[in-house]
């Protein structure tokens, strides 16, 4: 009851084990043995590919700001002050592409997408920063109010003071992505670690099985003693290991004898 009850927070008491994307319960370790996180899971061909073209094609898509006219119709409001910040530039450090790509990469790989929204003295919105999701915590304070912690680096940027962070939701645009509560999305690669740690291990083993000369391995005997084995082991790895040394024909001197 006690791993339920952690899953299926409800929404007005999000806990932090699933806050921003620190899965304490499904990150980790997979049923094949190997770490599975967001950034290891992207060395995995087919998610970098599904992850470029879905957050290529959400970035590609035409952006517009529309205000409502007094007939019923809509116009594009392109004097707005959030009209270039959307479509143009949403801060001096990076275009409309990939800003709406960055997110969409962050929702893809963590499940939630955030990003700082700064303001002037007028309180106007000026620029939108991409913030890591994997450094964001979202939680409640006693009155119930939603608030975020981030936990910042020093090279972070220069909007960003201090080491952890408050934030209030007037200052972070946040995305969720699908979740139990509504609140705080799920990492599908979180979700997903027990496939994708099963393609990594077949893929490490395919590479170790070729670079072993596409040959299990085996077993060197000398009816004497050897002084020196790991020098053997290292001639005999260099001579025939790899896939370029496959198929070697193999001399063995000295009553020496090969067991695969």
């Amino acid at each position: 009851m006690s791993i339920f009850s952690g899953l299926f927070n409800s929404r007005d008491k999000p806990k932090n084990q699933t806050a921003g994307s620190r899965y304490t319960f499904y990150m980790g370790g997979s049923s094949s043995g190997k770490a599975v996180t967001e950034r290891s899971a992207m060395q995995m061909t087919a998610v970098y590919s599904c992850v470029r073209i879905l957050s290529e094609a959400v970035a590609g898509l035409p952006l517009h700001f529309y205000r409502y006219t007094d007939d019923g119709g809509k116009e594009k409001a392109i004097d707005h002050p959030l009209y270039s910040l959307l479509h143009d530039e949403p801060n001096p450090e990076m275009t409309s592409f990939v800003f709406r790509e960055t997110l969409m990469t962050h929702l893809l790989l963590w499940g939630n997408a955030y990003a700082q929204i700064i303001r002037n003295g007028k309180n106007e919105i000026i620029a939108l920063y991409p913030l890591m999701p994997n450094k964001m915590d979202v939680s409640r304070d006693k009155s119930g109010q939603l608030y975020y912690t981030y936990v910042t680096q020093p090279e972070e940027a220069h909007t960003m003071k201090g080491t952890v962070i408050y934030l209030t939701p007037s200052e972070v645009l946040h995305i969720p992505g699908l979740g139990f509560d509504g609140l705080v999305g799920y990492s599908p690669i979180a979700m997903a670690k027990n496939a994708i740690g099963m393609a990594i291990a077949c893929e490490e083993y395919g590479a170790k099985f070729f670079a072993n000369g596409a040959a299990p391995g085996g077993v060197l005997e000398h009816p004497g003693t050897i002084k020196d084995p790991q020098r053997v082991r290292e001639s005999w790895q260099s001579t025939f290991g790899g896939s370029g040394n496959s198929n070697k024909v193999a001399v063995l001197e000295e009553g020496m004898k090969y067991t695969p």
